[in-house]
């Protein structure tokens, strides 16, 4: 997504921080992924928690994939927005008896359940209801997705999912649960995964449970093999849709499916990450003792994960650009009453001025949807191309 001069200066005109979404980016990552998912005949849900941006979901909507929601707001959000409940999956370790209610009256496709009392507690909820569901076991593989660890979520010291060694008691259970259908298992390893040989572990893992289950004569109507695929955070530009291809033959070629199995996918940062920046202007030029201050107007409150995951995100000064300033370096920070309201240290940019536009790229994944208020600061916006030339006319 590289910015012109027009649209350099269009933001120029708008009142900054904003969150910006090329939507042409969008429509042709979706058509890549349906094109390499659909070779398989895998199903695709969008990871609501990477970003519910009404005109995000209804471009995805209108690209017919699925939704996988990890809260009841997500579910609500999802059924609003027009995804039918029988696209929808329900994960998430700790859903209230409301959200779960929620869920079987919008006769979701299924909930990804991650304990013995929550399989009980949907039990008892759709028996008062009356009412069958189809629950998937989230097993946790004790797979690594070597990423950062806050968002690892396979391996066993984390709190998500089901391990091996509980099944057998887990199946014991669900014998006694009239009410509930196991439709099919569930993993998700981690985020932002770009080592693909964590996949191929995740398969091989997978291939064996598929087999303990195959032992106990247990048919299981799909895998879900969650999500996690990795985008390239220093090279938006050059490398602007994931590696959609080599993910999806990857799942295909060391699957051990059974006949008419189903696969399902739960992908969000790969589909929305590079579509998103967060457009930001330049407060003031501070000199410090060992380097220079860019404070912006953005801070952690439109983007926390430099200070959360302590993430790269490429930073580029748009006027700067376009007057072909000499370079220069500056630490670029936010405003936020917080010494992590940092977006990058030592950042080579043009020689940079007070009203300069800057854009913060890779942000479409994760970044409005953790926005906040600290500091009792504002809800900023978010911009299409479309938005902003209407507005402009």
């Amino acid at each position: 997504m590289m910015f012109s001069k027009k649209l350099t200066s269009t933001f120029a005109e708008h009142r900054t921080p904003f969150y910006y979404y090329d939507i042409d980016l969008l429509e042709k990552t979706l058509q890549v992924l349906r094109k390499e998912s659909d070779k398989f005949g895998f199903h695709v849900h969008y990871a609501f928690k990477a970003n519910c941006n009404d005109s995000v979901l209804q471009t995805i909507l209108r690209s017919g994939l699925g939704a996988d929601c990890v809260s009841g707001g997500e579910v609500q959000k999802a059924l609003d927005a027009g995804f039918p409940g029988s696209r929808i999956v329900f994960a998430g370790v700790g859903k209230t008896d409301e959200e779960i209610e929620l869920g079987i009256d919008a006769s979701i496709f299924c909930f990804n359940c991650e304990s013995v009392p929550e399989l009980q507690i949907i039990q008892e909820i759709a028996e008062r209801k009356g009412k069958k569901v189809d629950v998937a076991l989230r097993i946790n593989p004790n797979v690594n997705a070597n990423t950062h660890k806050y968002i690892t979520t396979g391996l066993e010291e984390n709190k998500f999912g089901i391990s091996i060694s509980q099944l057998p008691d887990v199946l014991e259970v669900l014998a006694e649960c009239a009410n509930l259908r196991l439709a099919g298992i569930h993993f998700h390893i981690g985020s932002q995964i770009t080592d693909l040989t964590s996949f191929r572990n995740l398969c091989t893992r997978i291939n064996e449970i598929q087999q303990w289950f195959r032992s106990r004569n247990i048919s299981l109507e799909h895998i879900n093999v969650g999500g996690g695929l990795g985008v390239d955070y220093y090279a938006p530009d050059e490398k602007p849709i994931a590696e959609f291809a080599a993910y999806f033959s990857l799942f295909n070629e060391f699957l051990d499916l059974n006949p008419g199995q189903q696969v399902h996918f739960e992908l969000g940062r790969a589909i929305v990450a590079q579509c998103g920046s967060l457009i930001s202007k330049v407060l003031y030029v501070k000199n410090g003792l060992n380097t220079d201050f860019a404070i912006v107007d953005a801070g952690m409150t439109e983007l926390i994960r430099p200070a959360l995951y302590q993430s790269y995100h490429k930073i580029e000064n748009l006027s700067g650009q376009l007057r072909n300033d000499k370079l220069a370096y500056y630490d670029v920070v936010g405003p936020v009453c917080e010494s992590s309201d940092c977006f990058g240290k030592r950042v080579e940019l043009p020689s940079t001025q007070r009203g300069d536009v800057f854009a913060i790229r890779t942000a479409g994944a994760y970044g409005e949807v953790m926005a906040s208020n600290y500091n009792l600061r504002g809800k900023v916006r978010s911009f299409t191309s479309a938005d902003l030339l209407k507005e402009k006319a």
